[in-house]
C-alpha cells in the first residue's frame, strides 16, 4: 500500500502564511497606498505624473542599489550627496574647458570611484569607523565642490551632455532606464554571484566570513568603489537634468537613500537585503514626496515628513531584528 503524503496541518499553513505576509508586507502596503492615492489625489495616476514620479526617484534608485550592498555588509556611506555634487561640478568644468563630453563623463565617474575607494580603504584597512570616515569625506568632498567651482554653479550648454537627462526611449526618460539597469545588475550581483553572497556574509559575521576564506577588506573596498562610481553617475545625470553643476546640490540625499533601503528591508545590522524591497522603499519615498507636491504641502512640512519616514524605517528595522532573535 502506497503511503500518501500527509496534508499540511493548519498550524504549518499559518506559519507559512505569516512568513509570506512578513516578506511581502511592504509591497502589499505600497500597492494599497498607490490605489488609495490614485483614487483620492487628483492627477496622481496621470501618465505625466507617473513618469515624473519615476524620474524624480531615478537618482535615489541608482544610489540605493549600491547603498544596499554597503548596508548589507554592515557599513554605510554618508558622502553620497557630496559625491553627486562634486561629480556634477567636475564634469561641468571639464566640459566647459575641453568641449569633450566623453572626457567630462570620465572625469566625473573617475572622481566618484576614487572617493568610494578612499572610503573603503579608510574603513577596511585603516579601521576608521564608517560613520566618522564617510562623515569626514562628506565634508571634504563638499568643500572641494565649492572650491573648484568658486562657490558658483557651473553652467552646461552642450546639448550632447544635456541629452543624458531628457532623452526619451519608449516614452520614458533615459535616467529611468539607467535606474532600471542598475536594479537589474545589482539584483543579479546580490542574488546570483559569489560577490553578493560574500557581501551578505561579512555583514552577518565578518570574522566567520574571514575564516571561510572571504577577503573581507578587499571586498569592502570594492563595495565602496562601486558605491562611488554609481553615485557619480547619478551626479552626472542630475547635472544634465538641471543643466549645471551645483556645489550645493543633493544636500540630505544620503538620508533619503538610507531611508529607502531600510524601508525596503535592508538591515542596518548587516546580513540582510532584498533588491525588490529596495525598489519598493525607493518608490515609497518618491510617492510621498510626489503627493505632497501635488497637494502643495509647504517644504517645511516635507522635511518633517522625511524625518518621520527615516525614524519609522529605523524602528521597523529594529522590530524585524528583535523578531528574528526571538
Amino acid at each position: 500500500m502506497i503511503a500518501s503524503t500527509p496534508a499540511a496541518t493548519p498550524p504549518d499553513a499559518r506559519i507559512r502564511q505569516r512568513a509570506w505576509l512578513k516578506e511581502h508586507s511592504m509591497t502589499l502596503g505600497y500597492a494599497a497606498l498607490f490605489v488609495v492615492l490614485s483614487l483620492s489625489v487628483q492627477n496622481f495616476f496621470s501618465t505625466a505624473n507617473v513618469v515624473g514620479l519615476m524620474l524624480s526617484v531615478a537618482q535615489i534608485g541608482m544610489v540605493a542599489c549600491t547603498m544596499m550592498l554597503c548596508l548589507a555588509s554592515r557599513d554605510f556611506d554618508l558622502s553620497v550627496g557630496s559625491t553627486i555634487a562634486f561629480a556634477g561640478v567636475l564634469a561641468a568644468i571639464v566640459l566647459e574647458r575641453s568641449a569633450s563630453v566623453g572626457l567630462a563623463v570620465f572625469a566625473g565617474l573617475a572622481a566618484g570611484a576614487l572617493i568610494g575607494a578612499g572610503n573603503g580603504v579608510l574603513i577596511a584597512y585603516l579601521r576608521v569607523n564608517a560613520l566618522i570616515a564617510t562623515l569626514a569625506t562628506m565634508l571634504m568632498v563638499r568643500g572641494l565642490a565649492f572650491i573648484v567651482s568658486k562657490g558658483q554653479a557651473v553652467g552646461i550648454a552642450d546639448e550632447r551632455f544635456i541629452s543624458f537627462g531628457d532623452t526619451l526611449l519608449a516614452g520614458l526618460p533615459l535616467p529611468v532606464w539607467l535606474t532600471g539597469v542598475c536594479f537589474l545588475v545589482f539584483g543579479v550581483l546580490l542574488n546570483h554571484t559569489v560577490f553578493g553572497r560574500n557581501a551578505l556574509a561579512i555583514g552577518g559575521n565578518p570574522e566567520a566570513a574571514r575564516l571561510a576564506g572571504v577577503k573581507v577588506e578587499r571586498l569592502r573596498v570594492w563595495i565602496f568603489l562601486l558605491q562611488g562610481l554609481v553615485t557619480a553617475m547619478a551626479g552626472l545625470v542630475l547635472a544634465s537634468r538641471i543643466t549645471s553643476g551645483q556645489p550645493n546640490s543633493a544636500q540630505g540625499f544620503e538620508l533619503d537613500v538610507i531611508s529607502a533601503c531600510v524601508l525596503g528591508g535592508v538591515s542596518l545590522q548587516g546580513g540582510r537585503a532584498r533588491i525588490f524591497g529596495v525598489l519598493i522603499g525607493v518608490l515609497i519615498m518618491g510617492t510621498v514626496e510626489n503627493v505632497m507636491n501635488l497637494l502643495d504641502v509647504d517644504a517645511f512640512y516635507q522635511y518633517l515628513m522625511r524625518g518621520i519616514i527615516l525614524l519609522a524605517a529605523v524602528l521597523l528595522d529594529q522590530l524585524k531584528s528583535r523578531g528574528e532573535r526571538v
